[in-house]
C-alpha cells in the first residue's frame, strides 16, 4: 500500500501532466527511490493510483533499464558495453568487479552492497570505458581504478 509520503509525491508528479498516465515513469522512479525496486504488488499500487492497467505500468517498467523489477544491492553499478567501451576494455573492468566483489553481470555481491548490470550507453564514448554507480558516472575506467571507485560506496 502506498504510504502517505509516496502518495503525496505521486500526486505532485501527476500535476505536471495533462493525463495521469504521463506520470508513469515518474511514479516508478519515485517509488523505486523509496523501496529500492518495483515488485508486482508495487506495479498494482502504481496502476491503481494512475488509473491504468498493471500491464501498462509493467510495459514501461520493463522497457527502461533504470527501473529494477528485482531486488538490487545498496548500490547499482552499470558497466557500459557500447562498442566504444568494448573496444577500450569494458570486459576487463567487469571482470575486475567480479573478482573484487564476487558479482558478475546481473548479480549482487554476497554482502548486498553492489549489483552489477550492463548498460548499452552512458554517453561517455570519448572517456571509454565508462561505469555508473548509482547516479555517478566515471570515465576512463581501468581495472586498476575499480577498487578505489567502488570503495566510495559502502
Amino acid at each position: 500500500m502506498l504510504s502517505d509520503t509516496e502518495r503525496r509525491e505521486l500526486e505532485d508528479a501527476v500535476k505536471h501532466y495533462p493525463d495521469k498516465r504521463g506520470a508513469t515513469i515518474d511514479a516508478l522512479l519515485t517509488i523505486q527511490r523509496r523501496r529500492g525496486w518495483i515488485s508486482d504488488d508495487t506495479l498494482l499500487e502504481i496502476a491503481q493510483f494512475l488509473e491504468i492497467t498493471v500491464e501498462d505500468v509493467d510495459s514501461v517498467a520493463t522497457f527502461y533499464n533504470l527501473i529494477f523489477r528485482k531486488p538490487v544491492g545498496r548500490h547499482v553499478a552499470f558497466v557500459c558495453d557500447s562498442i566504444s567501451c568494448w573496444i577500450k576494455g569494458c570486459e576487463q573492468v567487469q571482470e575486475q568487479i567480479n573478482t573484487l566483489y564476487n558479482a558478475d553481470l546481473g548479480q549482487t555481491s554476497p554482502d548486498g552492497r553492489l549489483t552489477v548490470l550492463p548498460i548499452a550507453c552512458l554517453g561517455q564514448c570519448e572517456r571509454a570505458p565508462a561505469l555508473m554507480i548509482d547516479q555517478d558516472v566515471y570515465g576512463d575506467v581501468t581495472p586498476e581504478k575499480i577498487e578505489q571507485i567502488v570503495e566510495k560506496y559502502k
